[in-house]
């Protein structure tokens, strides 16, 4: 069993595997469409970050692949519809870097308040500059977060623990936190804003979400952060808005293109400005956060390869099993049509199978029935099944 594994992911996810029987390849870069079609003949498993892209050319040319997993939050640099199709499974990290996007922009909130970035600065030039002029608390300013998912739910609990008044938008009918208060409106939120902080995900509809309208209703001198994507915001009014003053700062880690690798050079049109604090995607990137991530999407591919559990699969149906009896379990992903789960189970009646857990979870057009039995499964059970017109695998374990 073969696992590629780019990117410079941490070390955790290579032992994970590894102690599961894998034979790990771990480059320290991203890799091309041609190159990772070069590279995929036999291997089993897929691990990436952001900066590697897999397309439906690179899903045709690797007939072994059963899984990929994002070692990242991000999910749209694979063609997840096209890997549904071909029943590879698809798994991320949603929860794993969570504390330290937050932690980022805490200090980015403060820093800004503060206008250390120009400090700082000025120091370097030899500068000394004691003036208290444009630096403030944070404490009684009001943070109006943008997305109210798992960042920023996180976010707007430390925020209030610093003393900070929290609202927020989501289109999403989500809980508030503490004392938060959901805003009905993005442009109510935006009126009422000292600092606002984008956390929405990179669904392609949500391109262009924040640009010139949106700075133009935000309050004056107020803060922008942009800690989620990089493509929902519009880099040039962001910089206008600047220059103008109306925005009294900005904090950016995510950027519309971005550089392959470690050394590239760098463009974007928000260099140069010393209100404005720039850092390389460096939200997730965390010690912590790293090791957690390679642990949590290592288990995932290794559970769902050897035991066929695709609990949160972003692109299969989530079915979680129970502890696997080597020998004794079906997994069977399959076209969500009516019948299929009778005709399963009639195979299996007709070759003297028992029945002990049974699990089917359908998700768009397809259906993944897990199935344990008492004894070890008939092999012509097996073969029966995969031959059946609406199969798109059946594995055993």
């Amino acid at each position: 069993m073969k696992a590629l594994v780019l990117e410079n992911i941490h070390p955790a996810a290579v032992e994970v595997l590894e102690s599961r029987g894998y034979e790990v390849d771990l480059r320290s870069h991203s890799m091309s469409e041609d190159d990772l079609v070069a590279s995929l003949d036999g291997i089993d498993l897929l691990g990436i970050r952001s900066n590697t892209n897999v397309t439906a050319r690179v899903l045709e040319a690797a007939p072994d692949l059963l899984a990929i997993g994002c070692f990242c939050i991000g999910t749209n640099q694979v063609d997840l519809a096209g890997a549904a199709e071909r029943g590879i499974g698809v798994f991320n990290a949603p929860y794993s870097n969570t504390r330290s996007v937050v932690e980022l922009v805490i200090g980015e909130v403060i820093a800004l308040a503060r206008r250390l970035p120009e400090k700082t600065q000025k120091m370097h030039d030899g500068v000394w500059d004691k003036s208290a002029r444009g630096s403030h608390e944070v404490r009684g300013r009001t943070l109006g977060i943008v997305g109210y998912g798992n960042i920023g739910t996180q976010l707007s609990n430390v925020a209030e623990a610093l003393g900070m008044r929290v609202v927020f938008y989501d289109k999403a009918d989500r809980p508030a936190h503490g004392n938060a208060r959901r805003m009905r409106t993005l442009e109510e939120l935006l009126g009422v804003a000292d600092v606002v902080s984008l956390h929405v995900d990179g669904r392609p509809g949500n391109a262009g979400f924040f640009g010139a309208k949106e700075f133009a209703a935000m309050k004056p001198r107020a803060l922008f952060i942009n800690a989620s994507r990089g493509m929902v915001v519009d880099d040039e009014s962001l910089r206008d808005h600047l220059v103008s003053g109306h925005i009294a700062g900005a904090a950016v880690d995510v950027f519309p293109v971005e550089p392959k690798a470690q050394g590239d050079p760098f463009e974007s049109v928000l260099r140069g400005l010393d209100n404005v604090i720039l850092t390389p995607h460096v939200g997730g990137s965390t010690q912590e956060a790293q090791e957690e991530i390679g642990w949590f999407v290592a288990e995932k591919l290794a559970r769902f390869a050897l035991e066929g559990s695709t609990a949160l699969s972003v692109n299969l149906p989530p079915v979680l099993p129970p502890a696997l009896v080597p020998g004794h379990r079906l997994g069977f992903l399959h076209h969500s049509v009516p019948g299929v789960l009778a005709e399963l189970n009639a195979v299996l009646a007709a070759a003297g199978d028992n029945i002990v857990d049974q699990t089917l979870v359908t998700k768009d057009r397809l259906g993944y029935v897990v199935t344990d039995v008492a004894a070890p499964l008939s092999t012509e059970a097996a073969v029966q099944l995969r031959l059946s017109e609406h199969c798109l695998w059946a594995r055993t374990w």
